[in-house]
């Protein structure tokens, strides 16, 4: 190549041919990413009929949770499965809880409670008090959830301690409860696009995380690990962190039928909100690199996306191929997500899936800021 072609090649109009070339080349990393991944999960279909029979202790960590133990205790208390235990590990609680847990105890005697003793090293560390609950299991499979959940059906256990052969580990999926307000469709957009991203992974036999609101595994995979040892100096991550440590395609399922699914109450103020969010996104960082390397693929391409499509609407004519691959883009988007959502409950989120996405594209760099200011984030 001649200096005078160098020259022209590195003028405005080949630099604007390189951006459109950019901007179609994550159009095809997205287009890689929705129908490789997502795909999976849209047309996956979960078992009709279950024949788990196992004993399961399920474990739920409470502290100051007295309300929602009266409301939700008893629906695990009676699950339609064989044999089971309840184990309530109450984490310092200051409120009434203990009392609650005294007065179920008495009629229930499948109900364990673990009381979380006074230790400074451990206070504050849900990781400490869920290995309590492991520990005090009696039997070899446990299934996980919080006490501000509810299970999905009276045959949630059954749901989600169906392994198949070969399997440790069940993926389940933490809905929240559908609310008036923008705020509650934010934090139901977030968890569901969360769990798109996880559960398509864990179906192309790439796991990489899982919600303490609704997982399973069996306790030898746990005790094999050192359960949370390596990352117990880190606040956050019981759930997912261990699932990064321990899943592989060989030993994890998911399990998406509505029956197998918990909900949650959201927050109900955006600042309670947002805590939660710099707790969760502290612990992205440690994944492994290869799950770091495809996450951040997907969401450097999806924000490069949205920012080349503005860029080149305003400096290319016609812009009939710009705006074609976008609003393809977003059209297999819905569709996938609305298959999907048929699966997870989350139809009315649909229509809003571009705009909310757009959302966290912005609002997803202000929450790193805030945690790499201050780093002081508990459980609660």
């Amino acid at each position: 190549m001649h200096w005078q072609e160098l020259i022209r090649f590195t003028e405005f109009n080949y630099l604007l041919d390189y951006v459109i070339a950019l901007y179609l080349i994550c159009f095809l990393i997205q287009l890689f990413y929705y129908l490789f991944y997502f795909a999976r999960l849209a047309f996956h279909k979960p078992a009709e009929k279950i024949t788990a029979s196992e004993p399961v202790s399920v474990i739920i960590c409470a502290r100051n949770e007295r309300d929602n133990l009266l409301e939700f205790l008893p629906l695990y208390l009676n699950q339609k499965y064989p044999v089971f235990e309840v184990i309530v590990v109450n984490d310092h609680s200051v409120d009434d809880t203990e009392d609650v847990l005294k007065a179920f105890a008495l009629q229930h005697k499948g109900l364990k409670v673990v009381n979380v003793p006074d230790n400074d090293r451990f206070f504050g560390s849900k990781k400490f008090a869920l290995t309590l609950g492991i520990k005090a299991a009696q039997y070899d499979r446990v299934l996980l959830t919080d006490a501000d959940c509810r299970p999905g059906s009276e045959h949630w256990i059954s749901r989600m301690s169906h392994y198949n052969p070969g399997k440790k580990i069940v993926l389940g999926y933490g809905a929240y409860q559908k609310q008036p307000g923008l705020l509650n469709k934010l934090i139901r957009f977030e968890t569901f696009y969360t769990a798109v991203q996880y559960l398509s992974f864990a179906l192309a036999n790439k796991p990489y995380m899982g919600v303490g609101r609704n997982l399973a595994y069996h306790t030898e995979l746990f005790f094999a690990n050192r359960g949370f040892a390596s990352h117990q100096h880190i606040l956050s991550g019981d759930d997912d962190l261990f699932i990064n440590e321990v899943a592989t395609g060989r030993n994890t399922q998911v399990e998406v039928h509505a029956d197998g699914q918990t909900i949650s109450m959201p927050k109900t103020t955006f600042q309670a909100w947002f805590r939660q969010k710099r707790r969760h996104l502290t612990t992205g960082k440690h994944y492994q690199f290869k799950h770091k390397f495809n996450l951040g693929l997907l969401q450097l391409t999806q924000m490069m996306l949205v920012v080349l499509f503005v860029v080149l609407v305003i400096k290319v004519r016609p812009v009939y191929l710009i705006l074609g691959v976008f609003v393809f883009r977003y059209l297999l988007q819905m569709l996938i997500f609305r298959l999907i959502s048929n699966k997870l409950g989350e139809k009315d989120l649909i229509l809003l899936a571009p705009f909310l996405e757009v959302f966290f594209i912005l609002f997803n760099p202000v929450v790193v800021i805030a945690n790499s200011i201050s780093r002081k984030i508990k459980w609660n």
